[in-house]
């Protein structure tokens, strides 16, 4: 009777001292999605997270939108390509609730035809920073509500119509642009 005592006692020794030396790996990696985006001319992104800890987390993500429409034989563009590294604040727990991001973000964009004829391209560099909250819809899908907004450099050039080609005029301004409207869902591992 005794070492059956003495080996359940080893066991739930045993038991408990691996469970507390070796890592946890769930919850640890999640990507995104923004249905924003695509009603931004049909914009193509993804975020990848990675969480450290129990409070942060790394981001990387994309914007990709090759796509040109023609009304009424004008064109319409709103073309990009986006690369975003950056890292996530939680101060409940890493994916749930409410969370604080910082980012550096890289724009090269054509965008022209919508409001007016002419056409601005060009390429952005910049920091961001944004808030937002997170619910958590099952074990491993999660809806994420946020905003944020981003500064930086815009070198630039504005043409006179989308095929064209006549510079109107070209340069170098800081600027301060709304960057995410988020309404994301994504998927934790």
């Amino acid at each position: 009777m005794p070492s059956k005592c003495l080996c359940r006692l080893s066991l739930l020794l045993l038991t408990g001292l691996t469970s507390c030396l070796m890592p946890a790996f769930a919850q640890k990696l999640a990507v995104s999605t923004n249905a924003v985006d695509y009603a931004d001319f049909g914009t193509l992104n993804a975020e990848v997270a990675y969480s450290l800890s129990r409070h942060w987390g790394v981001t990387a993500g994309f914007r990709y939108n090759p796509f040109t429409y023609s009304s009424d034989g004008h064109a319409l563009s709103a073309r990009q390509r986006a690369f975003s590294a950056g890292a996530r604040y939680w101060p409940w727990h890493v994916y749930s609730g409410w969370w604080l991001s910082g980012k550096m973000q890289y724009q090269e964009y054509n965008r022209g035809g919508i409001t007016s004829l002419q056409t601005r391209e060009g390429d952005r560099y910049g920091f961001g920073a944004g808030g937002g909250y997170t619910y958590m819809l099952t074990p491993h899908l999660n809806l994420e509500l946020g905003i944020g907004a981003w500064l930086g450099l815009d070198v630039f050039t504005e043409y006179d119509c989308p095929t064209c080609g006549l510079t109107v005029s070209s340069g170098r301004k800081f600027f301060v642009l709304p960057n995410d409207l988020l309404v994301a869902l994504s998927y934790v591992f």
